[in-house]
């Protein structure tokens, strides 16, 4: 018996089991993932906990629910990977021999990575809202807080779904706006880009509803440290921003057990074949989501794409044929603006956010790059289709994991799901 073992159970490495699991001949491969952690997270709804708009309970469940049968789930923290001898070394000792290893453990806020930003003052007047414990503090922070200069700052880039910290400024906005408390507060949205987004056209987009919401931009930010004694970040050119509350989205790091296994870059994250999922150091060993160094977000709609295209060349890989370098940076992303209504934008690695309609063009029923109530609803239907269909690896109609350039639309190539 051969075996393919998969580290993390979250958003990627849960459907790349239940991909594989009706792929592989099980008289031939015994399939393992292995996660230390019991609960699965839908990590997309933290940005609505601190708002009120979800519960706790709507945003977690038992990751063992999502691992099929069939697929021996190890909970138990990960060690090391010793690709040499083909082995992943757990905390008790314990050795587990592959044949074929999926990287996906994901990536971790690391606010200690700055000066002054994890120190007395974390979770009393500086939050984040990437993780389930900062989104629940910044919720109880809010409920009760009287008003003053509001920050929202990005440490550096790469990020997990880079959208995510514009959404929570413009949420904020209307937050205070219900509460009846706009006035009240200073919103400066403070990143280290030279613009709103990564993606210029949909950059002027966001740039304008800046304005329109009255929300001050802070661009070329590069932050040194936070002084939570006087409540400023100070950057390497000494501009200094106030704050009375601030939420920052602290550095991304893939995990620790990258590092210790000398397989990351200085991020802790994989050097990966952008368009194939292979790492780039050992040809059994792939890596998907979060855990790589691609230049495509780290979101669930990029790891969705990503894991059709990497079930076949895993596959491609067992029987020696030529991996497929398919993946072409797919993503498409639902933003909140506030108020009932939200932006969709769908773009990859060479393409840009455009106009149009999504996922067929021409028809829709979703606009591109424009404001709408259906947008905001399609943001608020993803949690259902992420508990009933994404992470179970159910092929989502209409919606392929490449795409190519026709007019202003970008249309679907449309993949039969075998």
């Amino acid at each position: 018996m051969k075996n393919l073992v998969i580290l993390g159970a979250g958003t990627s490495g849960t459907m790349m089991a239940n991909h594989l699991v009706h792929k592989l001949p099980k008289e031939n491969w015994n399939i393992s993932i292995i996660d230390q952690y019991r609960t699965h997270y839908y990590q997309p709804g933290f940005l609505f906990l601190p708002f009120d708009i979800y519960k706790p309970s709507q945003v977690k469940k038992k990751g063992e629910k999502f691992i099929p049968k069939g697929v021996r789930y190890i909970q138990k923290r990960i060690e090391r990977i010793v690709p040499e001898t083909n082995q992943v070394l757990l905390e008790d000792e314990t050795e587990v021999v592959y044949d074929i290893l999926i990287i996906a453990t994901g990536t971790k806020i690391a606010p200690e990575e700055i000066e002054g930003m994890k120190g007395p003052e974390w979770y009393q007047s500086i939050f984040d809202f990437y993780t389930f414990e900062g989104a629940l503090a910044l919720r109880d922070k809010l409920r009760d807080w009287e008003g003053g200069k509001l920050v929202v700052h990005i440490t550096e880039m790469p990020i997990k779904c880079p959208v995510a910290p514009l959404e929570f400024a413009f949420l904020a906005d209307s937050y205070f706006k219900h509460k009846g408390m706009r006035d009240k507060v200073e919103i400066t949205y403070v990143t280290p880009l030279g613009g709103a987004f990564t993606k210029p056209k949909a950059t002027e987009a966001l740039h304008y509803l800046l304005e329109e919401k009255n929300i001050k931009e802070v661009t070329d930010f590069n932050i040194e440290r936070v002084d939570y004694e006087s409540k400023r970040i100070i950057d390497y050119a000494d501009v200094e921003v106030p704050y009375d509350l601030l939420v920052t989205v602290p550095t991304n790091m893939g995990d620790s057990l990258i590092e210790r296994s000398g397989l990351g870059d200085d991020l802790n994250f994989v050097p990966t074949h952008k368009a194939t999922l292979q790492t780039k150091q050992h040809e059994n060993i792939f890596a998907i989501g979060d855990a790589t160094n691609l230049p495509a977000s780290k979101a669930g709609s990029v790891a969705h794409f990503e894991a059709e295209i990497l079930t076949e060349n895993i596959l491609r890989y067992i029987k020696g044929e030529p991996l497929k370098e398919e993946f072409d940076g797919h993503a498409n992303c639902f933003i909140e603006t506030g108020n009932g209504k939200a932006l969709l934008i769908d773009f990859n690695y060479t393409h840009e956010p455009v106009e149009g309609t999504f996922p067929l063009p021409g028809i829709g029923p979703l606009k591109l790059l424009k404001e709408s109530r259906a947008n905001h609803m399609g943001k608020m239907a993803f949690r259902w289709i992420y508990w009933n269909m994404l992470i179970k690896g159910i092929h989502i109609p209409f919606v392929s994991a490449t795409m190519s350039e026709k007019g202003k639309n970008f249309e679907k190539v449309k993949e039969v799901s075998s």
